[in-house]
Formats: structure tokens, sequence, C-alpha cells
């Protein structure tokens, strides 16, 4: 992607945050709002930066398991530190962590398309691992859902993530006529972004883990609705959140902001539970992230990495992670 057509992309998701947040906060009495914000318990606002914290050692592990299904040896201490950077530049860049975490990965001598394929998988595994929580909520969450357009969109997005989860493992079986129109290249990063699905050791590990970081992140949201003494039950939260999350997984904002004020509205509306409660548990929920990500931004400052990091540097591996070759 050029220049100008990243920064006009940029721009749209700056725009996108912004706009969301402004409909929503034209609408929401921000006095209650802000009495909602200064009222928590700091205690419960640092157990769930606690809790996010702990998700990076999850998401580390499941990281170092995709990466090591692709035969590369990480070390724990170095992917940690890789990932913990990353969160600070999700925060202060639009998909800046990956870029960052390319770069950073590469550094420690990792071939490209293992690199890339390790973030393509991680990506898919996490978006796989969701769909099988929201699909076994969905016999709580029918009850709740009256809109047939919200439930529409639900199925059609689980319909697809199934479909596509059955696409990439059937690759095998695929006609030869059929699997000859695809690019070979595609196939070939396919077949890489995979490898840790179809591993014997350490699968039920991987899924395991990419289940337990959304399972993290609802409990969090748990534990600021009840800070909040938002009527959210463990149930609730389990059936509800993950659309938060799936909502905000969508690229089309920055880190996530804006969407995830929005799906949080309407996902716990679906619950009785008041806007201004859900938009103050989504706001302590990304103010959260980003105490996190100043410690990524820490651990940064002390990275040997930083000292070779400079703008031309990080244009040229954007450019050459475009064109890499799989």
């Amino acid at each position: 992607m050029k220049p100008p057509a990243k920064a006009m992309v940029t721009l749209v998701k700056f725009a996108v945050s912004i706009g969301i947040l402004v409909l929503l906060l034209r609408s929401q009495d921000l006095s209650s709002l802000k009495t909602d914000l200064l009222a928590v318990d700091p205690s419960v606002l640092a157990l769930a930066v606690l809790l996010l914290f702990a998700q990076t050692f999850v998401l580390c592990h499941r990281w170092i398991l995709i990466l090591r299904a692709m035969n590369v040896p990480l070390g724990w201490l170095p992917g940690w530190r890789i990932l913990i950077v990353s969160t600070f530049f999700n925060q202060v860049l639009p998909a800046g962590g990956d870029a960052v975490r390319i770069w950073m990965l590469r550094r420690q001598g990792v071939q490209w398309s293992q690199t890339i394929g390790s973030i393509v998988a991680d990506r898919f595994l996490a978006l796989l691992a969701l769909g099988l929580i929201v699909l076994s909520g969905m016999p709580f969450l029918l009850p709740l859902v009256r809109d047939s357009s919200l439930l529409f969109a639900i199925v059609t997005i689980l319909a697809a993530a199934c479909l596509g989860a059955i696409a990439l493992m059937t690759l095998d079986w695929w006609p030869p006529r059929l699997l000859s129109a695809v690019p070979a290249k595609v196939v070939q990063f396919v077949i890489l972004v995979r490898a840790p699905l179809l591993a014997v050791k350490g699968r039920a590990t991987l899924i395991g883990s990419a289940i337990v970081v959304h399972l993290i992140t609802v409990t969090t949201c748990y534990v600021l609705a009840v800070g909040l003494q938002a009527p959210l039950s463990p149930l609730g939260a389990f059936v509800l959140i993950p659309l938060v999350i799936l909502s905000s997984a969508v690229p089309i904002s920055i880190g996530g902001w804006g969407v995830r004020e929005g799906a949080m509205v309407g996902a716990l509306g679906l619950a009785g539970i008041a806007s201004d409660k859900a938009l103050a548990i989504s706001v302590l929920l990304g103010l959260g992230g980003l105490i996190v990500g100043l410690f990524g931004g820490l651990v940064w400052l002390i990275a040997p990495e930083r000292a070779g990091f400079t703008p031309d540097q990080a244009r040229a591996i954007a450019e050459r992670t475009d064109a890499a070759p799989v």
C-alpha cells in the first residue's frame, strides 16, 4: 500500500473512532458517566489492569506455541518482550503492534514467511476460539436477541468463520482442478498458517490458551461491571462480551475505540444494562488496556532493538512485508 493510501486509511480509522464516540457521548448523560468513572473502586480498576496484564502472558504462550509448530524456537522471555512492546504500539500507531512484532522477530533471525505466518495464524486462531465461545453461548443469547437483523449478522459471521476453518483444514482434500486455480504462493502460505492447528503436540494447549485469552477479557468486563454496580451476571458476561470482542476486532478504528464502546452499549443493552453503565465499562476496559500498553512502552525504552528502529527502516520493513515471499 502506497504512503498516501496508508495515510488515508489512518484518517478514516480516526474518523470512525471519533465519530462513534461523539455520537455515543451526545446521547448520554455526561454527568452520570463522569460519576460512574470517578466512583469506581480503585481496587476494582487495579484488578482489571492486573487481569489484562496477565493476559499478555497467555497471549505470549499462544504465540510461542504457534512459532514452535512452524519450527521457530523462540524463547519465552524474548517472546513476551516482543509481545508486550507490541501492545504499546497498538495503542499509539494504527496496526503498529503487528509491524513492530514482525520487525523485532526478524531481528531474532526468523524468516519473513514464518514471521508473517505466525501473526496471521495467531489472529486466525483468536477468531476461531472466539467463534467457539460465541457458538457455545448461542442457546443463552437467542432469547435475548429480538432484532432479527442482529441475529442474522451474528449467524452470518459464525457461518463464515466455520466455512473458513473448514476450507483451511480440508485443503488437502480439494480437487486438483480447484486447487490449481488458487495461486501457488497463497496455497503455500495457507499451509504454513494452518500448521499449528494440525500439529498433534501442543494443539489442545494452543486452542485452550486461545479460549482463555478471551475469557480473561470477559472476566475483566464482569469485574468492572461489579465495580460499577451494573446488573451483569457471569453468564451474561460470557454470552454478551464475546460479541463486543468480535465487533472491536474489525480493523476500522484506532485500537478498537469507538467500535468497542458502541458494541458494548448495544450488547449489554440486551441484558437491560443502562447505556451509561455499559459505556463506562467499555471506557475503563480501554483505559486498562492503555495502562498495560504504557508498561510495554517502558519495556521498549530499555529494549536493545530500540537503537536500530528508525522511520526509514520501519518504512522499508513495511514495504518488504507487503511483498514478502511465502
